[in-house]
């Protein structure tokens, strides 16, 4: 055969084995080839899939072979990784996304696993990893591998009945609140619990006056207690002990003294999110101010601008730990101008327009207080309560590190304002995108047929409450095979 011939006759073979591996590969056939100490081939075993997602790792109970892999992929809408407690962890994978975890380090044994990122494992994101000396184990679990959610047709009768549950549980628990004579504070936190945690956020903090008519507020920062939920109680970072942060409110022109009083164990500061402040005052160590250190106490001074404006306040020092953790707080400058008297797509603001409550709505998706509003997840999320007819000043604050978008059922919100400036054209929504770092402030009326008199049927009037879902949108934010958590409360109207 001539020189060319064989060349041709090499890149002939070589294209079919290129044909062949490309074959092997679009219908998912892997082979690795290993060789042994006596030169033996073996074909390494496949990487054993797992699911993580909110609030979970499927399966639990994860099997590999001596030498094996893991392939772990992030079926949720947050960020998660996977650990070996002792071992390898993968990255912090997006929605989505996937990794093959190397085990090849691990000896014969059994190790805890987990996501790392705060609050997640103290959510359910843990479980436990067996390394066994034989070849990989095959892990079967839907879940992982993919399907109906991962669910099997005998899970469908259980799933029901934990939806209708903590559907119901929370329903009644209102509706024994307010047989117990519960109602609404003069602060506008409602008096209605669904189910009581200890910890109320957002509570209005009172300056001290100075003799110059100078307003002072004294916070705290600090690591402590705070019940999320029912059976969830974390290390929250807080100002004055609470989630959200005391609601600081002062007027156009105020002179103002925040005092802040370092117990945390790292370096701080305060960082006013959307209000007017001189350059010193604008929180950002070590830039404009040095770090408040353990044990110091760092006075913030500054003239209130001379419009209404509506912010938060939260730590720049270490933010990314302290704010998500729960050092978040509403600072407000006056009222925000609503359009009253105005008609807008046919329907008209009241001239005379009273405001039944004012509401903080602070969102929140990461750290240890996790899916929540107001600082507590379903089902200690508080309702709102209102009258047939009242209106109502929602603001929302996103401090979390996700999109929400908020949807309440049945009732437009009119948003008139976004972070802070009021809107010249107002308009109407059900769900209502809030990205991280955004305020928007809606206008809701409770109007006469949201009252749902059918609900108890031979109750007294009183017990006959229209009960409208309250959600993020995002719905693993707001239901899980649990039935309903973490973003989710009730808008309920009463006669």
């Amino acid at each position: 055969m001539a020189p060319n011939d064989d060349r041709s006759m090499f890149s002939l073979f070589a294209s079919l084995l290129s044909v062949a591996a490309f074959l092997l590969a679009a219908i998912g056939i892997v082979v690795v080839v290993n060789k042994d100490e006596g030169g033996a081939t073996t074909a390494k075993a496949p990487p054993v899939p797992v699911t993580i997602s909110e609030f979970k790792i499927a399966p639990a109970s994860i099997s590999v072979g001596i030498g094996g892999s893991l392939l772990v992929t992030n079926g949720g809408s947050q960020v998660h990784n996977l650990e070996i407690v002792g071992g390898p962890k993968t990255r912090d994978l997006a929605p989505g996304a996937s990794q093959e975890l190397d085990l090849s380090s691990l000896a014969p044994g059994t190790y805890d696993v987990l996501c790392n990122i705060p609050g997640h494992a103290d959510a359910g994101m843990k479980g436990t990893l067996t390394v066994s000396a034989g070849a990989a184990a095959a892990t079967t679990d839907t879940a992982a591998a993919g399907g109906h959610g991962g669910h099997s047709a005998a899970d469908w009768a259980k799933l029901d009945q934990q939806m209708i549950d903590s559907a119901n549980g929370y329903v009644n628990a209102i509706l024994e609140s307010a047989a117990a004579g519960g109602g609404m504070t003069t602060n506008g936190v409602p008096g209605l619990r669904a189910v009581p945690t200890e910890g109320v956020g957002n509570q209005k903090l009172e300056p001290e006056i100075l003799p110059d008519g100078t307003k002072r507020f004294n916070l705290t920062a600090a690591i402590t207690q705070w019940q999320v939920e029912p059976e969830r109680t974390v290390e929250a970072w807080t100002y004055n002990g609470m989630v959200p942060s005391p609601w600081i409110r002062v007027e156009p022109g105020d002179r103002v003294q925040v005092v802040l009083k370092n117990d945390l164990p790292v370096n701080t500061d305060i960082h006013f999110h959307g209000i007017t402040t001189p350059f010193p005052s604008d929180g950002v160590s070590p830039i404009t101010q040095p770090p408040i250190k353990p044990g110091e106490t760092y006075t913030y001074t500054f003239t209130a601008p001379d419009r209404p404006e509506l912010g938060m306040y939260h730590p720049h020092n270490h933010g990314q730990v302290a704010v998500v953790n729960g050092m978040f707080g509403m600072f407000q400058v006056g009222d925000l101008p609503l359009p009253r008297g105005r008609t807008i797509n046919g329907v008209t603001v009241p001239a005379n327009l009273q405001i039944a409550q004012e509401i903080p709505m602070v969102l929140n998706d990461a750290g240890v207080i996790g899916l929540s509003l107001n600082g507590k997840g379903f089902p200690a999320t508080d309702p709102i309560v209102s009258k047939v007819g009242d209106w109502h000043l929602v603001h929302y604050q996103n401090e979390g590190l996700q999109i929400h978008p908020m949807h309440l059922h049945h009732m437009p919100q009119l948003v008139v304002a976004k972070d802070g400036f009021p809107l010249e054209q107002p308009y109407w929504v059900d769900t209502l995108n809030v990205a991280p770092g955004e305020r928007y402030s809606v206008l809701v009326q409770s109007r006469p047929e949201d009252l749902n008199v059918e609900y108890q049927p031979g109750q007294p009037a009183a017990a006959q409450y229209g009960i409208w879902a309250y959600h993020c949108h995002i719905l693993t934010h707001a239901e899980s095979d649990a039935g309903l958590h973490g973003m989710v409360t009730a808008w309920i109207v009463t006669p």
